[in-house]
């Protein structure tokens, strides 16, 4: 059984291998540019014909041949290219360990780099079985010098940078022998993930993974026990240049870019500097340029100083797809492909989270109106002794839930979400987009988190995609940036919206109506353009007493009575596109004055105001689940209204037999208008159904 057994799996492994590509060494030294193209098909990047400088055999110096192998591959110089006690080893520790450790030998990471897809789904028992063979046919032809040589040129190391020679170069001005153990090292554990282990972007991250190369250095003996403490007590920037200007202008196209090497990644294991990939991004690059100049000039927006950062995303309502982003605004000239702040979830969206986490979820869980009345006074956050305070540090009374949205009032916010309870409102956001690992009473009006994993939590990306869902009835789409790869061999993949029911569309039209009064007469009037239908919310954040403390600025601003914020943003759609906008500082405790607050929705008026012309301007159309009474909107057949009786069982409401009603619109509106076709009752305000919890 076991001679069956061996004559059986040699057999599967040559059949497999019979296809296997034909081994040109060549093709182990070239790599090939991808293009980004936009939504119209114009080219905007070509990514991967940055000038590098090859390692010569031999050249590799033996701090850095010591920090490769005992990272990559401790066996390198005793195996043939294929290793079954490695195999054995990575097998059984995956066995014993949470964590995963992978058996290809530095010889196969080779080949699978110049011949293969590094995607897992294509990590087969076929693809293993041509990937070992391939590498025991290049131990028989290449020395082991010849094989480091080729990796340590191969691999992609972090802002644009390919081969280790030039990463030297580049982050320490140094040629390869001059380095030092601590450089050596961080360059070695640089290529498993180089945007996650680059010091300039992640410099905690880069350190981890520097000091796991010194130890492993240090168990394979390859450094002393005092060198190693040397080198791990090094700080991470110690050498490290300043990055020059790249050849290219990645500017306008840095932070949309910035994404869409990372989501090619993931959707298909590629890398866009050597794989010659051809990709169709969903960028609209006009209305990217423009958004670019509204942040980076004085054209549009007064801006109060050259230092206040901006985030934007701009979001097709109906597809997902994301149409123009910014994650910086003056983003110095020595950063190309650097962080992208749009995606980032360390600064607070502020009372923008009220439709998403409180009366969002009460309309579709406990099926409110929005004349559900709230009593706005002196409260408390459930189970504690904080007192609740709004920036007027005043109380209003008794208020409709459209009053207590428009007006942006914080003590019905966490009155609604007690309501609703805090699992559903963590239910109803994961449906949009938004997930966290727990929800407190706090963000009902802040959308702060106990973590920092950038899965979780809102960004400028997630708002934008959640708000959405608001302005396309109900239904959420999975933001993306490509619509389309096109593989070096020909081979086409499409990309198409994932998309789910997030709501209710009553759920959805009724957030949208209180929304629309946000730009009217509420907070958010400075974002209002004349007769466009739209919708939106403003967000401030606040300064606690710790932070006072921290700052004299802070303090002296805070005993003269002035209005201020760590982080201001407005949230705006119409039934067509989704924008965000954020505003602070880089330094958290800089704020933005009340003078300022105008930025935000400046940015997005004057962004809507460039890119809607281009639609017909439509209104939402009311859905029959919804019944227009005075200025409320309530769900038919929604019991505990009056009496316990529906609203229409109540009023004897005929649906079908209601007159319409048509908006007025301002005589100097740019804006074409279609009218909702759906019938609506008006009556006064006074005479809607109203209930107090």
């Amino acid at each position: 059984m076991g001679i069956a057994g061996i004559v059986f799996g040699a057999g599967v492994f040559f059949y497999y291998i019979k296809d296997a590509p034909k081994l040109v060494p060549e093709k182990l030294e070239a790599t090939a540019s991808s293009k980004f193209f936009d939504k119209d098909g114009n080219l905007i990047a070509d990514l991967g014909k940055e000038h590098r400088e090859l390692l010569e055999i031999g050249e590799i110096s033996e701090l850095l041949t010591d920090g490769i192998t005992s990272i990559e591959d401790q066996r390198f110089y005793k195996h043939h290219g294929f290793d079954l006690i490695r195999i054995f080893g990575s097998a059984f520790h995956n066995l014993t360990h949470s964590s995963t450790q992978g058996g290809s030998t530095l010889t196969q990471q080779l080949v699978k780099l110049s011949y293969f897809s590094t995607k897992a789904s294509d990590q087969t028992l076929k693809r293993k079985a041509q990937e070992a063979w391939l590498a025991i046919q290049l131990e028989r032809y290449s020395s082991k010098s010849e094989i480091l040589t080729y990796y340590a040129n191969k691999v992609y190391m972090g802002n644009g940078i390919y081969g280790m020679k030039t990463a030297a170069k580049t982050y320490y001005k140094k040629e390869i022998k001059d380095l030092t153990l601590a450089q050596a090292a961080l360059l070695a554990g640089i290529p498993q993930a180089p945007s996650e282990y680059s010091s300039y972007n992640n410099p905690e991250a880069a350190k981890r993974r520097r000091d796991l190369v010194l130890y492993t250095m240090l168990e394979e003996k390859k450094i002393t026990q005092d060198e190693y403490k040397e080198a791990k007590n090094t700080n991470i920037n110690d050498g490290l240049q300043a990055l020059k200007e790249d050849n290219q202008d990645f500017k306008q196209y840095d932070p949309y870019l910035v994404e869409v090497i990372k989501e090619v990644k993931e959707k298909t294991g590629k890398n866009v500097w050597t794989d010659g990939l051809t990709v169709y991004t969903n960028i609209d690059s006009k209305a990217q340029e423009r958004l670019y100049n509204i942040i980076n000039t004085d054209t549009y927006v007064n801006f109060p100083d050259e230092e206040m950062q901006i985030a934007a995303t701009l979001i097709e309502v109906q597809t997902g797809k994301v149409r123009a982003q910014i994650g910086g605004r003056n983003i110095p000239e020595n950063i190309s492909l650097g962080s992208n702040r749009a995606t980032q979830n360390d600064r607070d969206w502020g009372s923008t989270m009220k439709p998403m986490v409180d009366y969002g979820p009460a309309i579709e869980y406990l099926h409110y109106s929005t004349a559900q009345i709230f009593n706005d006074r002196k409260y408390y956050y459930p189970g504690t002794q904080e007192q609740i305070y709004d920036w007027d540090l005043k109380y209003l009374g008794s208020m409709t839930m459209r009053r207590a949205l428009v007006e942006s009032r914080n003590v019905p916010a966490v009155k609604a979400l007690e309501a609703v309870g805090l699992d559903k409102a963590k239910e109803f956001l994961s449906k949009i987009g938004i997930n966290y690992p727990e929800l407190f009473y706090a963000n009902a009006i802040s959308s702060s988190m106990h973590t920092k994993n950038e899965k979780q939590g809102v960004s400028s990306l997630r708002i934008a995609a959640a708000y959405a869902a608001f302005a396309n009835n109900g239904v959420f789409n999975q933001p993306y940036y490509i619509e389309k790869i096109i593989y070096n061999d020909g081979v086409e993949e499409m990309y198409k919206p994932k998309t789910t029911r997030a709501m209710e569309a009553a759920t959805a039209y009724m957030i949208t109506d209180m929304l629309k009064g946000v730009l009217t007469t509420g907070t958010g009037q400075e974002a209002k353009s004349p007769g466009l239908f739209e919708a939106g919310k403003t967000g401030t954040s606040n300064y606690s007493d710790e932070d006072l403390k921290k700052s004299a600025d802070l303090t002296s601003y805070s005993n003269q009575n002035l209005l201020m914020a760590p982080d201001e943003s407005f949230v705006g759609y119409t039934p067509y596109y989704s924008l965000s906008v954020w505003s602070g500082y880089n330094n958290r405790l800089t704020p933005v004055m009340q003078k300022d607050f105008h930025v935000v929705t400046d940015v997005y008026r004057q962004s809507m105001n460039y890119v809607m012309p281009q639609v017909k301007n439509k209104d939402w159309e009311k859905p029959d689940e919804v019944i227009k009474y005075g200025s409320e909107l309530y769900l038919k057949n929604s019991p505990g209204y009056v009496g316990g009786k529906s609203i229409s069982k109540y009023y004897g409401y005929s649906y079908n037999s209601a007159p319409s009603s048509s908006s007025a619109r301002s005589s100097t509106s740019p804006y074409s208008t279609e009218e909702s076709s759906t019938a609506e009752r008006t009556t006064p305000l006074n005479e809607a159904p109203v209930v107090t919890p």
